[in-house]
């Protein structure tokens, strides 16, 4: 037990006992990205609550829990690799009426984490699951960025490995909002260079081993990011969020006019679903929102045909 850890739960109890904690209840519980110190009083007392702790490594989980003083709780590996097997373990808990804590290794489980496979299949079984907020990378990111957030931003978590899939998924990053992106040492090359290539006009913030003794947080443009990585080798070391700012106000009324009269000629001469495809593609401007507008455009005039209601084509880009 660590110094003064004993004195942690029982601080922790004292706030966070107040509220209910029913048994046969799934407890979601988000733990520090990196500074022990980031955890939640309220996450401590469900810890030291729990009957049993379902965790994405068993390993780092203990020594966690032995950092606040909580010791002989029963861990159950729940990971990417056995996370719908193990649920039926735990549900098993749950219906004996025992507490069951959730955690990931870093921050809050189920985003970019083991966890949702678990929560759906407790769900499913008529149990009951709570969250715990607390420490999220992401949110972390978007507060230093400077990036006005309110008008809107979209997670995506880690893009894909293959390089082809990559390109094309940094390609589809044309929404206005800002885009959290999370990103691992041996990858974050690849994503600063297909980032420069197809996202160069914007800006990104580097969150670089977010709360941990080496933190390093750096706002650039995306065209500078690829060198920015290059200049020192411990830049592409640690685990990295990246927050892609939304494109300033004049570009997306640049680009959203630029999209309307090409898809306005392109409508008049071709195929609904052809002429929006031609027009995101060539102005860069979201599918979804184009397809949106020419089917309005030939309803107005009456001019909607059956095979232009696609479900499909409605929800894509």
């Amino acid at each position: 037990m660590t110094i003064e850890a004993s004195s942690w739960i029982a601080a922790a109890a004292d706030a966070a006992a107040r509220q209910q904690y029913p048994a046969a209840t799934l407890y979601v519980v988000a733990t520090p990205i990196g500074n022990l110190a980031d955890v939640t009083v309220r996450a401590l007392h469900v810890l030291a609550l729990a009957d049993a702790i379902a965790c994405e490594d068993t390993r780092h989980t203990a020594q966690l829990l032995r950092h606040y003083g909580i010791d002989g709780k029963p861990l159950i590996a729940v990971h990417e690799h056995n996370e719908r097997e193990a649920a039926p373990h735990v549900i098993a808990r749950l219906q004996a009426g025992q507490r069951v804590a959730c955690v990931s290794d870093a921050g809050t489980p189920a985003v970019s984490d083991p966890g949702a496979r678990l929560v759906q299949a407790v769900r499913a079984a008529g149990l009951r699951v709570v969250p715990l907020p607390g420490p999220s990378s992401a949110v972390a990111a978007l507060s230093v960025s400077g990036d006005e957030a309110s008008r809107g931003f979209r997670f995506v978590g880690f893009l894909p490995a293959k390089p082809r899939e990559l390109e094309q998924a940094v390609q589809a990053l044309d929404e206005v909002a800002a885009v959290v992106i999370f990103e691992a040492p041996h990858r974050i090359e690849a994503l600063g260079r297909a980032l420069a290539a197809h996202q160069s006009g914007r800006t990104v913030t580097v969150c670089r081993e977010l709360t941990k003794q080496f933190e390093e947080i750096e706002t650039l443009a995306v065209a500078d990011l690829p060198a920015w990585l290059a200049a020192q080798p411990q830049r592409r070391k640690g685990e990295f969020v990246l927050v892609l700012h939304s494109r300033p106000a004049s570009a997306q009324e640049a680009v959203a006019s630029r999209a309307q009269a090409a898809l306005e000629a392109l409508v008049a001469v071709l195929p609904l679903k052809q002429a929006v495809a031609l027009a995101a593609e060539v102005t860069g401007a979201p599918r979804n929102a184009l397809y949106k507008l020419a089917l309005q455009w030939k309803r107005e005039r009456g001019q909607e045909r059956q095979d232009d209601r696609d479900p499909g084509e409605e929800h894509a880009g």
